[in-house]
């Protein structure tokens, strides 16, 4: 439904960082940059998928941070994760780099029986969530 989405960040050497590391194991990269030349005065990166997925076309870039303009408010910016498995490595990666825990990787069943997450909050207050869902049938 949404083809992308952009933040603003305060420090954009650091949330690269923070969204390098944590993104990783979900299979999600850094796949297209442009920088002041290019905008006009600010840096953008775009994350994409490193490889096809069902969910996701590799290479597209759906997720962007930026320093053009104020840093972005708190936000809540979930990824699919294709198993519990890598909900439990972005959230490692994710405190690892600096993030604050937000809900340690578990089922939450009152979303639905198989919905499997961890939050985290990056440097800038947003709730960072992987999700993997488990649907019946």
């Amino acid at each position: 439904m949404i083809d992308h989405l952009g933040i603003n960040v305060a420090d954009f050497a650091a949330a690269r960082a923070f969204y390098d590391a944590a993104l990783a194991p979900l299979g999600i990269a850094v796949v297209m940059q442009v920088g002041p030349e290019e905008t006009g005065g600010s840096s953008h990166c775009g994350y994409g998928a490193t490889a096809d997925r069902r969910d996701i076309q590799a290479g597209k870039p759906s997720f962007w941070i930026g320093d053009g303009g104020g840093p972005t408010g708190p936000a809540h910016i979930c990824f699919l994760a294709q198993d519990r498995a890598a909900v439990d490595a972005f959230h490692a990666a994710a405190l690892a780099a600096g993030g604050t825990d937000n809900g340690a990787p578990g089922l939450r069943p009152h979303y639905h029986p198989g919905y499997y997450g961890a939050f985290v909050l990056d440097a800038e207050g947003r709730n960072v969530e992987a999700v993997h869902h488990t649907w019946p049938g």
